[in-house]
């Protein structure tokens, strides 16, 4: 059985793997079928009922067990994480594991249609040094994300080395 870190590093030359047999497009439909239509319907089964209980539920449950550094806020009309250390990417990172390009968009590859389908939109930047933050919403809810340390002290955008890295922005239709 593979342990979590060894499974980061297989994820990531399977998503390689992928990208080199049919592009960009395959490495896609995998993340859409592979991760959100079969390996994660128990956040789906979470979040489409529930909403941002249900996501509140899903990611202080598993982003603990995976061991990683994170804040997470409920508010009344969003759900918000900062992850200031992703034990997968750190994993990579740490080890020299180099093989898919941008291993961070697996994330957005199975939340964005899971979100989509449950209602809701998705504020999002990473900086491919094993940090990031989400903001989800209800589609149609106007407005931008939340200003850096509005919403939590644990904002990762507030770090000296968050712009260390190459930042990578989503934002939701609005």
């Amino acid at each position: 059985m593979l342990g979590s870190y060894d499974f980061c590093g297989h994820y990531e030359w399977t998503f390689e793997w992928l990208r080199q047999r049919g592009g960009e497009p395959l490495v896609v439909k995998y993340w859409d079928e592979g991760i959100y239509q079969d390996s994660q319907r128990h956040a789906t089964n979470l979040i489409a009922p529930l909403g941002f209980e249900g996501m509140a539920r899903y990611w202080d449950h598993t982003l603990v067990e995976e061991g990683a550094l994170f804040s997470a806020v409920k508010g009344p009309d969003f759900f918000r994480i900062d992850m200031t250390d992703c034990p997968s990417k750190g994993f990579l990172i740490r080890n020299g594991l180099v093989q898919y390009h941008d291993y961070c968009d697996h994330c957005m590859g199975w939340i964005d249609p899971l979100m989509r389908d449950a209602g809701f939109g998705i504020d999002h930047e990473h900086n491919h040094q094993g940090q990031c933050w989400w903001e989800f919403r209800k589609t149609g809810v106007p407005g931008a994300p939340s200003a850096p340390g509005e919403t939590t002290p644990g904002d990762v955008r507030l770090r000296p080395d968050w712009d260390g890295g190459n930042v990578q922005r989503f934002e939701r239709e609005r």
